[in-house]
């Protein structure tokens, strides 16, 4: 059976189109995606991203046990901050990108991707022996709510957040009478928040933010704006843009990885050898010079020679062009404006790799 997120009735009543998504029965569009999108890039929007996986780990060896698992440095990590990181196997690849958030000293909060919620739970469980620690799924305790846009700001202060947690951060706060946890973190590129609070108290927060909002524009956001908005802004897609066969310096996140990690960690002798020279394959940006679309799977040429293949593609709204990520071959021909073809409908399309984001991300800003 697809699951429900506890706001499921309340995307129907709004005449939401439902897709199956991740084993989740989730909203795909309210009106249209290109207009949710501009919403959030000029105004604000409210995303149920219920669906993510909520994870605690907790006990004595909390720190040790989760440094096992991914490249960062989780020593530095200070109370209350967030870190972006991939949880990788023995062979580098990645099994799924996370955030972690330091709760407390032993206490850590973990969001996993919906699609890899019981692969990431069944992995830690794997590397748990010898370490004195509990990991224990919140997921179905807890729904999760995004406000994103740069009027996002504006709005959780309008309604008595007046203390905003600095990015990445997370902290402890009360909204409409309810006790939830506020992070400054997002997957569109803006600035904004992302509220976890207990399932029960899911429903009353969404109409409260969205009556709330109406001054400000918002709109409640479908997976298919997320989509779009998250790919202008060339964040990863798990099963998309990320995988096992795929280590984070192939994915261009060797700015997540700890170069002065003494800890091992699973994956770790590969990551650092690429770290010096490179992996087999490389993630690029693309616009389409040609028309056509580039989706996920289509195949990448030099002329006649298959060089890599497309992960995410679509239009952009903002720039009003089509764009793209691809994995192609690690090799130094391949760099900024060079020109290779897309293989759409039996016929090469040209594209000219650029710069990655597609758009200026905003979600650093500090209010």
């Amino acid at each position: 059976m697809t699951k429900q997120t506890f706001l499921h009735d309340k995307h129907i009543k709004l005449g939401a189109k439902m897709v199956d998504f991740a084993g989740w029965h989730m909203p795909v569009q309210y009106t249209s995606i290109i207009e949710e999108h501009n919403t959030v890039r000029n105004a604000v929007g409210l995303f149920d991203v219920s669906h993510m996986g909520e994870v605690i780990v907790k006990g004595e060896d909390a720190l040790p046990f989760l440094n096992k698992l991914v490249p960062q440095d989780l020593t530095k990590l200070v109370e209350r901050k967030a870190v972006y990181c991939q949880m990788t196997d023995k062979q580098g690849g990645i099994i799924d990108d996370l955030i972690i958030y330091k709760i407390e000293d032993e206490k850590y909060l973990i969001i996993f991707n919906a699609s890899r919620t019981d692969e990431d739970l069944n992995w830690m469980v794997r590397n748990k022996k010898g370490f004195h620690v509990d990991v224990i799924n919140e997921s179905h305790n807890y729904s999760l709510l995004a406000v994103q846009g740069p009027k996002a700001c504006d709005l959780m202060k309008s309604i008595g957040l007046n203390d905003l947690p600095p990015f990445f951060s997370i902290k402890r706060a009360e909204l409409f009478n309810v006790n939830l946890w506020v992070s400054r973190t997002g997957y569109t590129g803006e600035d904004g928040v992302e509220i976890l609070v207990r399932n029960e108290f899911s429903e009353m927060l969404w109409d409260n933010i969205l009556d709330a909002g109406l001054k400000f524009g918002i709109k409640p956001i479908g997976l298919g704006a997320r989509d779009t908005l998250r790919l202008e802004a060339a964040l990863h897609l798990y099963g998309n843009d990320l995988d096992e066969d795929t280590t984070p310096v192939e994915a261009g996140l060797s700015w997540s990885v700890s170069k002065d990690k003494t800890d091992d960690y699973n994956g770790k002798a590969v990551i650092m050898e690429q770290l010096v020279n490179g992996g087999r394959k490389k993630l690029v940006g693309l616009k389409m010079l040609d028309r056509g679309i580039a989706r996920h799977g289509y195949e990448v040429y030099d002329n006649d020679k298959k060089i890599g293949v497309i992960t995410s593609g679509g239009i952009s709204p903002v720039r009003g062009d089509n764009i793209a990520l691809a994995y192609i071959e690690n090799s130094p021909e391949y760099k900024v404006d060079s020109k290779i073809g897309v293989m759409i409908r039996d016929k090469i399309c040209m594209a000219q790799i650029i710069k990655k984001p597609f758009v200026t991300k905003r979600n650093k800003t500090e209010v």
